[in-house]
C-alpha cells in the first residue's frame, strides 16, 4: 500500500512556533487574566511541560539550537548576527526538517521558524512566501511611536485600526489551513510560525479592548532586585528602559499591549485548531507548540529578553500525540529535546550528534525520572542550569547566581555567595558545557543579504 499522509503509520507533524512568547499564557497561570482560550484548548489535549526552557534567550541562537539539535556552545551561534550555516558545526548540520525531508516527509510551512534574517531553504520542499522569505509584510502604525515614547526604538505598542486578516500572522495561518485541506501522498512536517508577540506590539483594537487598563496586573518587582546579582551582568540589563516606562506611567499600557498581542494570536490558534480538527489528519498528527524564549516586562527591573533568569528562559511547550494521555510534566526540559523526541515519535533514524534528550518517557508518564537538567546560554561562556527547584548561573568572569525556586520564584535572593551552598553549586555546575565554541562568523544585516544568499545557494548546490 502506498504511504500517504492520511494512511501512513508514521504520523504527520504540525509544528507551531511563537516569537517572544513568555509564560503569560493561561495554561501556565503566570498571568491569570490572560485571555487565551485556544492555547488552553490545545493544552487540554497535550502534555504540558510546565518547566520548559530555551537554550538561548534571544531569537537566532535559540532557533538555531532547536532546529539543529546542537547547543550554542557547540555551534558558536550566540547572537542574532551569526547564521547557523556560517558556523563550522552548523554548516554541516542536518536540521530537524531536513531529517524529515530525507526520510520521506513533505516539509513545508509559512511564518518565522528560523530567525527571520537567516532562512534555511535546504530544510524545505516549499515555503511561503518563499524559501528565502519566511514572513508576509508586517502591518505597522502610520504614527510612530504610537505609545508616545520617543527614542525607544522598537519598544512601541498600541491598537491598530485594521481587520484581523490584514496582519501577517493571519496569512501564515491561512497557508497552514490550506495545507491541512490537501490530500497529501506523503506524511508532512508542516510549520506555522507566528511573529507576535514580538515587538512592536501592534494588534487590532478589539484585542486591546479585551483588557481594562485599570485591571491589568503588573509583574511582581523588588526595587533592589539587582543589588545582589552578578555585577558582570547587572551592567547589561535594560534597567534604563524599565525606569523610563515606569516614570512615564506606561507600565500597565505595555503589559496590556503584550497581552493583547497574545490574545490576537490565540484567536488565530483557534482558526488553526478548527481547521485541524475538521481535517483528515486529526488522528495521525503530532502537534508541537513552542516559543523561542521568554520575556521580561519589568521583572528584575528588566525589559525584553537577553538574560539567563527565569523570565527570559522559561517558555511554553505543548506536545500532543495521538494515543497518548494528556497531562502536566514538572521536570525541567529544553527546546533542544524536541528534535530527538520527534525522531522517536515518528520512527525516524536516530542522529548521534544531537545534544537533546527525548521526552517520550515523560509523554508516557509525566512523573518519570529525568536526570538531565535544562541548560541555557547567553553569549560565549555564560550559562544557566535549571534543575528541579534550582537555577544556577555562571558567567564568563566566574561570577555566580543561585536561586531556590520553591522559596524564591521571582529570583530575588542570590544564594551563590552564601555559606552552605558549595555542594549545590558543584552538583549543578557539572552540567555546564565543557567547551565553548569560538564565536561564529558575523553577518551584517541588511548590508550582506546577498552574501548570505550566495553562501546558502552554494551550500545547496553542493548537497
Amino acid at each position: 500500500m502506498a504511504e500517504t499522509g492520511q494512511g501512513s503509520n508514521r504520523p504527520n507533524v504540525l509544528f507551531i512556533s511563537f516569537d517572544d512568547l513568555n509564560h503569560f499564557v493561561g495554561f501556565l497561570d503566570r498571568r491569570p487574566n490572560a485571555w487565551t482560550p485556544n492555547f488552553n484548548r490545545l493544552a487540554e489535549r497535550s502534555m504540558v511541560f510546565e518547566h520548559a526552557y530555551c537554550q538561548a534567550p534571544i531569537c537566532n541562537p535559540s532557533r538555531a539550537s532547536l532546529m539543529s539539535g546542537l547547543r550554542p556552545s557547540t555551534t558558536g551561534v550566540y547572537n542574532n548576527r551569526q547564521p547557523l550555516r556560517f558556523s563550522p558545526a552548523g554548516e554541516k548540520a542536518v536540521t530537524l526538517p531536513q531529517h524529515f525531508k530525507a526520510n520521506g516527509y513533505l516539509t513545508t510551512g509559512s511564518g518565522k521558524v528560523y530567525h527571520g534574517k537567516f532562512p534555511d531553504p535546504m530544510s524545505w520542499d516549499s515555503y511561503m512566501p518563499s524559501p528565502f522569505n519566511q514572513s508576509f509584510p508586517e502591518v505597522k502604525s502610520p504614527y510612530i511611536p504610537l505609545n508616545g515614547m520617543e527614542g525607544m526604538d522598537n519598544v512601541d505598542w498600541g491598537p491598530l485600526e485594521v481587520e484581523d486578516q490584514e496582519m501577517q500572522d493571519w496569512k501564515a495561518v491561512d497557508y497552514s489551513i490550506w495545507q491541512l485541506g490537501q490530500d497529501h501522498e506523503k506524511p508532512f512536517f508542516l510549520t506555522c510560525g507566528f511573529k507576535l508577540p514580538h515587538l512592536t506590539w501592534f494588534a487590532p483594537r478589539k484585542y486591546f479592548e479585551l483588557y481594562d487598563l485599570r485591571e491589568v496586573e503588573l509583574p511582581e518587582v523588588k526595587e533592589n532586585a539587582l543589588e545582589n546579582v552578578s555585577s558582570y551582568f547587572a551592567r547589561r540589563t535594560n534597567a534604563g528602559v524599565h525606569k523610563r516606562i515606569v516614570e512615564e506611567g506606561k507600565w500597565q499600557e505595555g503589559v496590556r499591549a503584550y497581552l493583547a498581542c497574545i490574545s490576537y494570536v490565540d484567536m488565530l490558534m483557534g482558526r488553526l485548531l478548527d481547521a485541524f480538527d475538521q481535517s483528515a489528519y486529526r488522528d495521525n498528527t503530532v502537534i508541537v507548540l513552542w516559543a523561542d524564549h521568554g520575556w521580561h516586562l519589568g521583572e528584575k527591573l528588566h525589559w525584553k529578553k537577553s538574560t539567563l533568569w527565569e523570565e527570559a528562559t522559561h517558555v511554553p511547550l505543548l506536545i500532543s500525540v495521538p494515543g497518548y494521555t494528556p497531562g502536566r510534566c514538572k521536570a525541567p526540559v529544553g527546546l533542544i529535546d524536541i528534535y530527538p523526541t520527534l525522531i522517536d515519535l515518528c520512527g525516524l533514524p536516530e542522529r548521534s550528534e544531537l545534544e537533546g534528550t527525548s521526552l517520550v518517557d515523560q509523554l508516557e508518564n509525566p512523573e518519570a525520572d529525568r536526570e538531565v537538567p535544562a541548560v541555557s546560554t547567553h553569549g560565549r561562556g555564560n550559562h544557566a542550569v535549571r534543575w528541579r527547584d534550582w537555577r544556577y548561573i555562571r558567567y564568563d568572569d566566574g561570577s555566580e547566581e543561585l536561586y531556590h525556586h520553591s522559596l524564591d520564584p521571582y529570583e530575588w535572593t542570590n544564594l551563590a555567595n552564601e555559606l552552605g551552598y558549595e555542594d549545590r553549586k558543584r552538583d549543578l555546575g557539572q552540567w555546564l558545557p565543557g567547551y565553548d565554541a569560538p564565536d561564529s562568523e558575523v553577518v551584517a544585516w541588511p548590508e550582506e543579504t546577498d552574501r548570505y544568499r550566495e553562501r546558502i545557494e552554494a551550500l545547496m548546490a553542493g548537497m
